[in-house]
């Protein structure tokens, strides 16, 4: 998969340093995964949500941060959406942001 953008990821673990280890695991995992369903996602980070919108809410470090992603299965992208603490994702609709 390609992740758009890498640039988003490292300026959250700048400022909050205690994500950085798992958030540069995730990129390495997600930018070597090849995932054609949400199934195969959840597959591998079963505590992942799928939301309405398709979009995938990812857990970082243990569910302080969340990571939300729109995946295009087909062409094999990964965009970055958000990623933010577990109070700011409460303040947002994450299927619209």
């Amino acid at each position: 998969m390609r992740v758009i953008a890498k640039k988003i990821l490292r300026d959250f673990w700048e400022k909050y340093t205690d994500s950085e280890q798992q958030l540069k695991t995730w990129y390495k995992e997600a930018s070597k995964a090849n995932w054609k369903n949400p199934i195969e996602i959840k597959s591998e980070y079963a505590k992942a949500s799928i939301l309405k919108s398709g979009r995938v809410v990812f857990n970082i470090c243990g569910n302080k941060y969340r990571l939300i992603a729109d995946i295009n299965y087909d062409r094999q992208w990964v965009f970055i959406r958000f990623i933010g603490t577990h109070n700011e994702y409460d303040k947002i609709d994450a299927d619209k942001i």
